[in-house]
């Protein structure tokens, strides 16, 4: 027997393995059967190298828990270890056998990649066990088994052992706090969390499951020798042994691993429903596929959201090998993207010694560039090909666009052309389009909505007049005009209840007769709404029905928003300051009420009808607040009731 203490290749890494390296406790799952999938990965190339005959009996990885033992166990077939590897790969931590082990064969035929880099993975197994065990049999021909046993992480025995069958067994004597992980539950979610498309079949025991007594194998047996009599029964018993037979917790060739043309639309959904839990189909999505210059592969999905309700943050699982490292990491997938859902696969991306972050380096960063360039491709092969589908999709996956434009150029400048915008009419158009087919009215101008119910009337103003305007109901909407303007020249956005086009006034009024009107309006409706400051200006508009309205100039109206964005709303900062102009009150010389009130100031009803045309004109842009609402209503009935006598 051989007794020592741990050979440590880097100071004090033991306590770091322990306490910072894998900030996730349940990582050790994933470590260990990771490992395992390196046994057995190994021992496949040796057979595809001539060096190794290839066993009868498939390769799998076996996790038996044991809760009266507290104990968990991780089996596999594959190359083992004799003791002089177990010496060199698990006594001297930190030396990688997988690295070792390729190096030794970097010049021979390699089909499969080693999971591991750095060969710390085993080492996790101390955040959860006071004790761990390893007994091992190389495929070595005349090896002899090893036991090995560690106890507190430091102290190490190592003899002889009596294991017979090529492989190795891990068991973890769990300590006080890590009890959970021999809970069959328990374990199966961490192995689905992270090991749910490994490449080698895992399956799992509970060793403390009731076996089955002698009287009901009796029962068993005889059931099945009645069973054999007849044709269909037999082959009722025979599906009934099939579907009683252990099955592998994990899908080792996962979508993603085929060729897109092999892969059909039912076989996406169905992967989409699996992995993300979501009842919903998705959209469409995009089979990433690349061996050169570096291996990718994966599979994105635009999700159907409801933006009302639904959290827009998507999830992209990264994969390393089909093992998984983390969900949304920035550094590789780009943070637009993060609204999708999906899973991106990548071998060659350098990770850190836990693989729960990246090195982020340009190999990195061109890896994100090929993934942003292969959505754009996507998107804009919509576009031309299929437009109709693209037009379906649009108001679903525009706030993905558009957040992409802000945050990525590269992006912006594939997706320029390939925007459209709802119009009044309900039909898309680019930008160009939209300008085009207004210069005549509103050269350069682009107007648009931003509540279709709250500004109706403004809606109903400009399709009289032969006016066009832009859907843009979304919040992202907001700092998305801002970048159009940017980016487009003398081009400039109105909110379409800015201030009133000179499409909707006819020239009947004199501007003499305009201010004559406005200065006694103003006086009046300062009297009857008891406020100082208002700002009212009188126009002869074609549409003699409207009697009121408010308009707010597109430069106030953004500062507004500004300030109640940070926080600066109700700290007495009015937008004037910077230039802006607040509401104004727009009246109607042509409408009859504001005739009335021109022609009748000291009326008995002018102040009564002043307070209505005003409260009318801002339930067209906004809801009045609870005291107004009342105060409205209750002049409404007044109204009326003077109208019934």
């Amino acid at each position: 027997m051989k007794k020592g203490s741990l050979s440590i290749n880097s100071e004090n890494i033991f306590p770091v393995i322990k306490k910072w390296l894998y900030s996730d406790h349940d990582i050790f799952v994933r470590e260990l059967i990771s490992n395992g999938c390196d046994a057995v990965t190994k021992l496949k190339k040796l057979s595809l190298m001539g060096e190794f005959d290839e066993p009868d009996e498939p390769y799998r990885i076996d996790v038996i828990a044991s809760p009266d033992n507290k104990t968990l166990q991780f089996i596999d077939n594959g190359i083992g270890m004799t003791a002089e590897e177990v010496e060199k790969y698990i006594n001297q931590i930190a030396f990688s056998g997988a690295a070792a082990f390729l190096e030794q064969y970097k010049d021979k035929a390699t089909e499969e990649q080693i999971i591991g880099h750095f060969g710390l993975g085993f080492y996790s197994a101390f955040m959860v066990a006071d004790k761990v065990t390893i007994e091992s049999l190389s495929y070595k021909q005349d090896a002899e088994p090893v036991y090995w046993e560690c106890e507190n992480g430091t102290d190490f025995s190592m003899d002889k052992g009596d294991k017979e069958t090529r492989g190795t067994v891990i068991t973890l004597y769990l300590n006080e706090d890590s009890y959970e992980f021999a809970n069959e539950y328990r374990i199966k979610e961490v192995i689905d969390k992270y090991c749910s498309f490994m490449p080698v079949e895992i399956y799992f025991t509970n060793a403390d499951a009731p076996a089955k007594d002698e009287e009901e194998k009796a029962t068993e047996a005889e059931a099945s020798e009645e069973a054999t009599a007849e044709t269909d029964e037999t082959k009722d018993a025979a599906e009934k042994k099939e579907k009683e037979a252990p099955k592998p917790l994990n899908t080792t060739t996962p979508l993603w691993t085929k060729h897109p043309n092999d892969c059909t639309d039912d076989e996406y959904k169905d992967f989409y429903h699996k992995v993300f839990h979501d009842y919903k189909d998705p959209l469409f999505w995009i089979h990433l596929n690349m061996d050169y210059p570096f291996n990718l592969k994966g599979i994105l999905y635009f999700p159907k959201i409801n933006t009302q309700y639904d959290n827009l943050e998507g999830t992209i699982k990264l994969y390393n090998n089909q093992v998984f490292v983390a969900d949304n990491i920035k550094e590789v997938i780009p943070e637009f993207l993060m609204l999708l859902k999906g899973t991106i696969d990548c071998p060659d991306l350098p990770l850190n010694v836990s693989r729960s972050a990246l090195q982020n380096d340009g190999f990195v960063k061109k890896i994100s560039d090929y993934i942003t360039k292969k959505v754009a491709d996507k998107l804009s092969g919509m576009y031309k090909v299929h437009r109709e589908d693209y037009e379906k999709y649009w108001d679903d996956i525009n706030p993905f666009i558009k957040f992409g434009c802000l945050k990525d150029e590269k992006f912006l400048e594939k997706m320029k052309d390939f925007c459209i915008y709802k119009n009044l009419e309900g039909k898309y158009l680019t930008l160009p389009e939209y300008l085009e087919a207004g210069k005549e009215k509103y050269e350069n101008k682009v107007f648009y909505v931003t509540d279709e119910v709250a500004q109706s009337q403004y809606i109903n103003m400009f399709k009289e007049e032969g006016m066009d305007a832009l859907i843009m109901t979304q919040t992202i909407d907001s700092p998305f005009i801002t970048l159009l303007e940017q980016k487009n020249e003398n081009v400039h956005f109105y909110r379409i209840d800015a201030d009133l086009s000179d499409n909707f006034v006819d020239e009947s009024l004199s501007e003499e007769t305009a201010k004559d009107y406005t200065d006694k309006l103003t006086e009046l409706f300062k009297k009857a709404l008891d406020v100082e400051n208002i700002t009212i200006k009188v126009e002869a508009l074609k549409n003699k029905d409207l009697s009121s309205m408010l308009t707010l100039s597109e430069e106030s109206r953004r500062m507004q928003e500004m300030m109640k964005m940070y926080g600066m709303a109700g700290m007495g900062m009015d937008p004037a300051m910077f230039g802006g102009k607040g509401e104004t009150l727009v009246l109607n010389a042509n409408n009859n009420l504001v005739k009335y009130v021109l022609d009748n100031p000291e009326g008995e009803n002018t102040p009564t009808i002043c307070c209505q045309l005003y409260d009318l004109a801002v339930l067209a842009n906004r809801p009045l607040s609870a005291d107004a609402m009342t105060k409205f209503v209750a002049r409404s009935n007044e109204i009326l009731s003077i109208l019934a006598k």
